[in-house]
């Protein structure tokens, strides 16, 4: 049976190199591959976009990978992320125009309704976080104790949306799910982006869905500013790794990076005198510490990587308490701060 909509994105496919050139204009071909820094068009090398394949499943062309943040999908989702359309009529209607189809004639169509401004912008993403509503006493509040920790109703980063719009690659159609909003942020406060983790309906873990957490805006330089900086500052990939670290040691000003490859970009703020990095057990976790530590030290900053016992500090947190985790820290904080675990 013909389907249009799968008509358009074997098109989009055979296509891909025309499709990365107008929205990810920041990347370039690589052999069989678009490779760009991720899905708000910043430049780097963390997004995958295969051009040639075959027409569907494994290896099909016009797949993409973020090998930072996990995300997946096809070019309908990259013109969808590209320009904030959020109707699925409407991003067809996109596809065709970039294809050079016609539009389907209807009969007595409504007057078209003023654009809405992209959904993948900063004014979007400030939009959603002003919608969202305190943690405290919320299903994010009960997903983060759940996983041990405490203080994320303290956190003005943080929020909740009761009915955040997700879809995952494949459908048409998306679903209003709870989900735990956290403002990304830059050097002078202000929202750049977003990140959504979207929760199970009763809050005891994330949400049943194949795309679990998701991000909008700009975030490449910026942060979650969990707890401000003063002259040391703590930064991390998870907004759960470094909260965890606050439940051990509160005193300590923690920023959380989102994914290995944005902490490795983060910009560091001026006057910082020392710097940790709490890193992720993991090969990428400790480049984008390479990264970051190279930076910090051409501008004069000492570094000192913070690493857990396990996969990372929330694994440490929930197997062993925040009292053992804080003596585990110990013997890595440097002396100049360690009457912060007394804080």
């Amino acid at each position: 049976m013909y389907s249009e909509t799968e008509d358009v994105i074997r098109a989009l496919a055979e296509n891909a190199e025309s499709v990365c050139r107008a929205y990810l204009p920041a990347g370039r071909r690589e052999g069989s591959y678009w490779i760009v820094g991720d899905l708000q068009n910043n430049p780097g090398r963390s997004l995958f976009v295969r051009l040639t394949g075959l027409a569907s499943g494994p290896g099909a062309a016009g797949k993409f990978t973020d090998g930072a943040t996990g995300e997946h999908g096809d070019l309908l989702d990259i013109i969808r992320e590209r320009t904030g359309i959020s109707r699925f009529p409407d991003l067809l209607a996109e596809a065709r125009a970039h294809l050079g189809r016609p539009q389907p004639v209807l009969p007595d169509a409504p007057m078209p309704k003023k654009a809405k401004t992209p959904g993948g912008t900063p004014a979007a993403a400030a939009r959603l976080f002003a919608a969202s509503m305190p943690v405290a006493g919320t299903l994010a509040d009960t997903y983060l104790r759940a996983r041990g920790l405490t203080q994320g109703g303290e956190m003005s980063a943080l929020r909740f949306h009761p009915k955040c719009w997700h879809r995952d690659e494949g459908q048409t159609q998306s679903i209003p799910r709870p989900a735990l909003i956290a403002a990304v942020t830059d050097g002078a406060g202000a929202l750049q982006g977003v990140h959504r983790t979207w929760l199970a309906p009763d809050g005891q873990g994330k949400a049943a869905v194949e795309t679990q957490r998701r991000a909008m805006g700009h975030l490449l330089g910026n942060a979650v500013r969990l707890i401000p900086h003063d002259d040391i500052l703590v930064v991390g990939e998870g907004i759960e790794t470094m909260l965890s670290l606050v439940e051990a040691v509160p005193d300590l000003p923690v920023w959380a990076a989102l994914s290995s490859g944005h902490l490795g970009a983060v910009l560091l703020p001026e006057r910082l005198q020392r710097l940790y990095i709490a890193i992720d057990r993991d090969p990428a976790g400790r480049s984008a510490a390479e990264r970051l530590s190279a930076r910090a030290l051409d501008a004069g900053i000492v570094v000192r990587v913070l690493e857990p016992r396990l996969g990372d500090f929330n694994d440490d947190l929930r197997t062993s308490g925040k009292d053992a985790l804080r003596q585990h820290l110990a013997g890595q904080i440097g002396p100049e701060d360690r009457h912060r675990l007394s804080g």
